[in-house]
């Protein structure tokens, strides 16, 4: 008996997962909502059990790839402020 083949959004969960770990989690979040609806569809016989294993491996690296994008807009926002308070010190110029 032929299994029905994985749902193309299981397998774009996986593709957006990978890419959001590549591109520093800008696609993540994408993958992490694509994973966990497509995995709800599974549950609910909506869409094949064959595409489970890429649903799960996509949503997981999407939240990987979600807590990279959370601490590097947090590293970001850090730099930015150190020279912002640089900038009104004058201390980056040396003007003081």
């Amino acid at each position: 008996m032929q299994r029905e083949p994985a749902s193309s959004r299981a397998i774009w969960s996986l593709v957006l997962g990978i890419l959001g770990l590549i591109l520093c989690g800008l696609l993540a979040p994408f993958a992490w909502w694509l994973g966990a609806a497509e995995l709800r569809d599974i549950k609910a016989g909506l869409s094949p059990d064959s595409g489970q294993g890429l649903a799960t491996a996509g949503m997981v690296l999407g939240i990987i790839g979600t807590v990279f994008l959370v601490i590097s807009c947090c590293g970001a926002l850090v730099y930015l402020l150190f020279w912002i308070g640089l900038i009104g010190t004058g201390l980056a110029f040396g003007l003081r």
